[in-house]
């Protein structure tokens, strides 16, 4: 979907705000991402060293030692009535809308996406956040966001799978309901709590923290059959020693896979029976945990024994929240639009 073009006075923005990752995609055709990580320095060493009043991303992370740090949307969810992560959530954005816009006195219309339950508690804070930014704002579910910009508008499934949640949205013909969506919480960072706990108990004497674990997630996740050893080096008493970690990742990355069989049949069991079938045959699978090796088979193979059931990914996970958000702004009547 093209979507409409816009004129040089306004900017039209997609947002997709991630627990792990942000995106933004503009119709200047810019498009950008920062790890969703927000820092201050502890003191005014910190500062001095840093030379920064915030950092943000990958530098945030980096130098997390010396920063009270923080991922504002932990599981999706800005904790309301937090001034700390709404103004890391307001630090994000003008960060990723610094990035695209570099015309000053233009118009900037966003649309936002969001976690599909936490949609209506988001929305305020987000509004708070984005005010100094843009001028109009729409908050959408990133499942509804991903499913506009692959134009699954009808008769389709998705199944966004984060860090902080596992959202799902059923496409109808219509702009879909709170009733239309659901949202579970074993996701990218439910693994990396299974995938740290199992580890710990397996090498007591090992030296790890959770961010290493999430790189070896990312490097290595799978379920079902290996392809080979999983090996990773991680210190024992000061010494880097490599260990075998293959049960554990697989275990790990499995323990999120039966909510997520479970949630597309009793979402789809409340629609006309005439279309569950079309439904459950165009499945599409969006956000970072879908790329876990073996993912979209085993899910298509389980929900195969209640019926046709046909799946795929999208082709660019990290922008697919975006691009759809973007689309969305591209394409959207005026009476949605909410002035800021």
């Amino acid at each position: 979907m093209n979507g409409k073009t816009t004129d040089d006075s306004t900017l039209k923005i997609g947002i997709d705000l991630g627990t792990s990752r942000s995106a933004i995609a503009s119709s200047d055709e810019h498009r950008e991402w920062v790890e969703s990580y927000v820092g201050w320095p502890k003191d005014f060493i910190a500062q001095k060293v840093l030379g920064k009043p915030v950092l943000l991303g990958e530098q945030a992370l980096s130098n997390r030692l010396s920063l009270d740090i923080c991922r504002p949307l932990e599981r999706g969810v800005i904790k309301e009535g937090t001034t700390r992560d709404e103004e890391a959530v307001k630090e994000l954005i003008r960060y990723l809308v610094d990035l695209v816009e570099k015309k000053e006195d233009r118009k900037v219309h966003a649309v936002v996406g969001v976690p599909a339950e936490s949609f209506t508690a988001n929305k305020l804070a987000i509004k708070r956040a984005v005010s100094d930014y843009v001028d109009s704002l729409m908050v959408t579910s990133e499942p509804f966001a991903v499913a506009y910009g692959q134009n699954l508008l009808n008769n389709a499934m998705i199944i966004d799978i984060g860090a902080g949640t596992v959202d799902f949205c059923i496409m109808h013909g219509t702009i879909p309901s709170e009733d239309d969506q659901r949202t579970v919480l074993t996701a990218g960072d439910y693994i990396d709590q299974q995938l740290f706990n199992a580890l710990s108990e397996r090498y007591p004497n090992a030296d790890f923290n959770i961010n290493m674990v999430r790189r070896f997630k990312e490097e290595h996740s799978f379920v079902g059959t290996s392809k080979g050893k999983v090996e990773v080096d991680f210190p024992v008493n000061g010494k880097m020693t490599p260990h075998d970690i293959t049960e554990v990742m697989r275990g790990a990355c499995e323990s999120i896979v039966q909510p997520i069989i479970e949630t597309p049949l009793e979402l789809v069991s409340r629609f006309d029976p005439e279309y569950q079938n079309q439904i459950m045959s165009n499945i599409v699978l969006s956000g970072g945990g879908s790329q876990i090796r073996g993912l979209a088979d085993r899910l298509q193979q389980s929900l195969r024994e209640n019926g046709p059931c046909h799946m795929r990914c999208v082709d660019d996970t990290l922008f697919a929240g975006a691009d759809g958000a973007l689309a969305l702004a591209r394409d959207m009547p005026e009476e949605f639009w909410e002035t800021v």
